[in-house]
């Protein structure tokens, strides 16, 4: 697995950061990128603080979070992003090694189209 070889790992997601938050911690991943919902007064308000980690966006908070760790995709000579959804077309053409997992019906289209690996978890 990623993790028992020391890769550095991160769950991606559009789901919002407090339905996510445990599941990373559940799986032993130490870093989360996720939807932040903003928050005022200990209420959720409905919006979204900064850039929703979705399509576009989910790259965009790819580079903001490899940035802060002084990194960027570039860096690293393999890339794996595992995904289920179409939605996720923008990102997993930035990887070196993109993952179709269960995928909905026009991500295993666009998987068989590009020769991308294909897995299912069910």
């Amino acid at each position: 697995s990623h993790l028992e070889a020391n890769d550095l790992c991160a769950i991606i997601t559009a789901t919002n950061s407090f339905v996510t938050t445990p599941i990373a911690k559940a799986f032993d991943v130490k870093h989360l990128v996720a939807t932040e919902p903003e928050v005022q007064g200990a209420r959720f308000t409905g919006r979204v603080r900064g850039t929703p980690c979705f399509r576009e966006g989910k790259v965009k908070r790819l580079d903001e979070w490899l940035g802060s760790l002084g990194k960027r995709l570039a860096d690293f000579h393999e890339s794996v992003f595992y995904s289920d959804s179409h939605n996720d077309l923008p990102l997993l053409e930035r990887v070196t090694r993109p993952v179709a997992v269960d995928a909905d019906g026009a991500l295993a289209a666009e998987a068989a189209r590009r020769g991308w690996a294909t897995m299912s978890l069910r």
